[in-house]
C-alpha cells in the first residue's frame, strides 16, 4: 500500500487562516497546548531538549532539531534555523524551519508543514497558557520589549486572554519599533512607542522577545517593575544568552517552560535547581500551585519545545484535512518488492528521463 505525505506549504497555511481566521486559530492552539501540557506531566510522551550547532558567517546563526515522542502513535521534529541577520540583510524571517510527523510503528513520513507559522505561533499560546495562570487577572496593560515577528503573536495570544487596553513598546531598530502598531492594527489596541523604563513602571505583562547577542546586557533593567508584573522571557535561546537581569530572576517565581533546556540555554542557566519554581506542565496540572502568585514578581522562561510544535501541527493537519488543503506527494521511494530497490515502483510505469548534455 501506498503512503504519501501530506505537505503544507504557504498557500495551504494562508488558505487555512482565511477560512478559519486568525482568533480562531490561536484560540486552538492556547487551549490545545495547554491539554497536552496536562497531559505531558502525567507522563504522555515525551520531549528531550532540542540539539543543533552553529552555523553561518562567523557561526552568527544555529541549527537544531526539536523531537517529541509519542509511543505507540508518532514522532514529530522540528528543524529550525535562528539567524538574526535575517531580516536586515536577506528580508527573511530570523526564525525559519519545518516540522515533519513520522508514524511511530512504520517511520513512515506522515506530513511535513512550514514551522515559520507554526513556531509563531505556538510560542505566541505559551506565552497566553503562562499568563493566563501566572498574571493578574485584570492586566490590562503589555509591554514588548523587541517588536520583531514574534511580538506580533505574543501580543496576539495575550489579547484572547486578557482585555487589553494598551500596549507599551520598546526596540532598539527603530523602524521595527515605527511599523508594529500597522502590524497589529488587527487587534484595535492603542500602541504606544516608548522607552523601557515607562513600560517597566506601567506593564502588568511585559514580554521580552529580543534578539540580543551572548552575553549582552539584560534588556530589562527590572528596577522600577510593578509589584504584580508577570514577565515573559522568549528570547533566550542559546547557551549565554539571557534577557533579564539576576538580581530581578532571585526575587521572582521564575517557572521554566522544559527544565532541561531552560537550565542550559534559557533565564534559568543563572539560576541554581533550588531557585527554579515549577514548570510550566507542573502549572497546567496542578493551578492551584500558580494562583497564589498572580500579585507578585513571576517570570515564564520561554525557551520553546518540541511538544508545542508537535501540538501547532496537530492543529494545522486538523484544520488541513477538514478543509481539504495541502497536497499529498510521494516522497519515499517504495518498490514493488520491498528488498529489491530498484524494482519497480507500484505504478509500473516507465520513467523518461533526459540527461542534462545527452543528445
Amino acid at each position: 500500500m501506498i503512503q504519501k505525505t501530506l505537505v503544507i506549504g504557504q498557500d495551504d497555511l494562508a488558505a487555512i487562516v482565511q477560512a478559519c481566521g486568525s482568533d480562531t486559530l490561536m484560540d486552538l492552539m492556547i487551549d490545545r497546548l495547554q491539554e497536552a501540557l496536562v497531559d505531558a506531566k502525567r507522563g504522555n510522551g515525551s520531549t528531550p531538549a532540542r540539539g543543533g550547532f552553529s552555523r553561518g558567517q562567523g557561526a552568527s546563526g544555529v541549527l537544531d532539531w526539536m523531537p517529541h515522542h509519542e509511543p505507540g502513535r508518532s514522532v514529530t521534529i522540528k528543524m529550525v534555523a535562528y539567524t538574526p541577520s535575517n531580516p536586515g540583510v536577506q528580508g527573511l524571517p530570523t526564525i525559519l524551519g519545518t516540522v515533519a510527523r513520522f508514524d511511530d510503528i512504520t517511520g513512515h513520513l506522515v506530513a511535513v508543514s512550514d514551522g515559520v507559522l507554526l513556531t509563531a505561533l505556538r510560542t505566541g499560546a505559551a506565552s497566553a497558557v503562562a499568563s493566563r495562570l501566572l498574571a493578574s487577572t485584570d492586566s490590562c496593560v503589555v509591554g514588548l520589549v523587541g517588536t520583531g515577528a514574534q511580538a506580533v503573536t505574543q501580543l496576539h495570544a495575550l489579547s484572547r486572554i486578557f482585555d487589553l487596553k494598551r500596549v507599551l513598546v520598546y526596540d532598539t531598530n527603530p523602524g521595527h519599533a515605527a511599523s508594529f502598531p500597522d502590524r497589529v492594527a488587527f487587534l484595535g489596541i492603542d500602541v504606544h512607542i516608548v522607552g523601557v523604563p515607562e513600560i517597566e513602571a506601567s506593564a502588568d505583562i511585559i514580554c521580552t522577545a529580543t534578539s540580543a547577542p551572548v552575553g549582552a546586557e539584560p534588556v530589562l533593567p527590572g528596577t522600577d517593575l510593578q509589584d504584580h508584573v508577570h514577565i515573559n522571557a522568549v528570547g533566550a535561546d542559546l547557551p549565554g544568552k539571557t534577557e533579564l537581569p539576576v538580581q530581578l530572576l532571585r526575587s521572582a517565581l521564575v517557572c521554566p517552560d522544559h527544565v532541561g533546556q531552560a537550565r542550559r540555554e534559557g533565564e534559568c542557566q543563572q539560576l541554581g535547581d533550588d531557585e527554579l519554581g515549577p514548570d510550566l506542565p507542573t502549572l497546567c496540572a496542578y493551578p492551584e500551585l500558580a494562583y497564589p502568585h498572580r500579585r507578585r514578581l513571576t517570570v515564564f522562561d520561554s525557551t520553546g519545545f518540541a511538544l508545542e510544535d508537535h501540538v501547532a501541527l496537530d492543529v494545522v493537519l486538523q484544520l488541513a484535512v477538514e478543509l481539504g488543503v495541502g497536497r499529498p506527494v510521494q516522497v519515499e521511494f517504495i518498490t514493488d518488492d520491498a528488498l529489491n530497490p530498484y524494482a519497480l515502483w507500484r505504478t509500473n510505469k516507465p520513467v523518461q528521463v533526459s540527461l542534462a548534455g545527452s543528445a
